[in-house]
């Protein structure tokens, strides 16, 4: 009985706009960061670009997830290979031309054996897209790793398409299903959502715009705590922050909020109560960068990825609900990675430790004002 008005109070206090079913059934959520990719192109992503600010660093996570009462293992994303002139030349031309460029690193197989973790124990592997910093070298996974997608995803190859971004060997061998949202009933923050494991321990939910195929995770780590892992709805924590709900929820640090009014310039960005060259961060009504759509914009649908990104917005403002975005560089110094479990976020307060984090000068995310000496490394 006690159990059962538990789990009522649960779903009153924490789903009431979200609307999650109440579940004792939970995952392990461990992050790696497989390697730092930097581009010259931070335009294609982002808007605005100040001066001094002409190259982002992008930071490639990865998820080891596993299902707490059957001890299955599966993999959100792979980050990317070490080989990139190996990659179809529609990608391995960026690395050639400089526009791409990664210090060397270890892939996300070697990563997980060294870790004592067979990459035969991995049931499935799940893209959240199938861009090169996501899907790995799926050459390097046993035959039986069952590979999921999301909906649409371009399948075709090269050299056959000579575009693609994919080859033979990132499928062969592979079961690969295909999701379905059509015929889902969850709907959870507007996103169309599945229940992988059939529990609720595990949602796999439909983010279209970025690519074809776009899929993000909501991942259930304790019976009343969340992770959402945000993949690629957007590339830097400053295009999701602020919002006013968000605010709300978590006001700035007193020190970034002082900090802010010099550090953040008035001839890019501004609010209501803010005055030239005095940035008022409290009266700021929507994130301070935004999802590009120039015609080198690289996302497949600027509009529906803002449509998108809103909506996982939704979960940023909730207390029980901690959103990992794929390539989220004021992360780095913060995240616990593996072999540490991410499971206990809430606990260790690390959402509260993060949020803000990117408008700090300090902090490696920092692109708010123009600066020479703060080009991104």
């Amino acid at each position: 009985m006690a159990s059962l008005l538990f789990l009522a109070f649960f779903v009153l206090r924490c789903t009431a706009s979200l609307r999650i079913p109440a579940s004792e059934s939970t995952v392990d959520v461990k992050a790696f960061n497989i390697a730092n990719v930097t581009t010259t192109l931070p335009g294609a992503i982002l808007q605005p670009v100040l001066p001094g600010h002409d190259t982002i660093r992008l930071p490639l996570h990865a998820f080891l997830i596993e299902h707490t009462a059957s001890k299955k293992r599966f993999m959100f994303d792979l980050g990317m290979r070490n080989d990139p002139l190996n990659l179809p030349p529609s990608v391995a031309s960026f690395f050639q031309s400089g526009v791409y460029s990664v210090d060397p690193f270890k892939e996300i197989t070697e990563l997980l054996e060294e870790g004592g973790i067979p990459l035969a124990s991995i049931d499935t592997i799940i893209w959240s897209h199938s861009h090169f910093d996501h899907i790995g070298n799926m050459a390097k996974w046993p035959n039986k790793t069952n590979l999921v997608i999301g909906p649409g995803t371009n399948r075709s190859l090269y050299p056959e398409s000579p575009d693609s971004q994919l080859q033979a060997s990132d499928f062969a061998g592979h079961n690969i299903t295909e999701l379905n949202f059509d015929n889902t009933n969850l709907t959870f923050s507007g996103l169309p959502a599945i229940d992988y494991f059939g529990d609720g321990s595990f949602y796999l939910l439909n983010t279209p715009g970025h690519e074809l195929g776009h899929i993000t995770a909501l991942a259930r780590v304790t019976p009343s705590s969340f992770i959402v892992l945000g993949a690629d709805t957007c590339h830097h924590p400053g295009q999701l922050r602020p919002r006013p709900k968000f605010q709300a929820a978590y006001p700035c640090p007193a020190n970034l909020l002082a900090q802010s009014r010099t550090s953040v310039s008035t001839d890019y960005f501004w609010s209501p109560d803010s005055l030239s060259g005095d940035f008022d961060m409290l009266s700021r009504a929507q994130p301070l960068l935004s999802i590009t759509d120039l015609p080198t914009s690289g996302e497949a649908d600027p509009v529906a990825s803002r449509v998108s990104l809103d909506k996982i917005a939704g979960f940023d403002a909730e207390e029980d609900f901690f959103v990992v975005l794929a390539h989220d560089l004021s992360l780095i110094d913060v995240l616990p990675y593996f072999p540490a479990s991410l499971s206990s976020w809430k606990g260790n307060q690390i959402k509260d430790k993060v949020l803000w984090g990117f408008v700090d000068e300090k902090n490696p995310a920092y692109r708010f004002g123009p600066s020479s000496s703060q080009i991104d490394s």
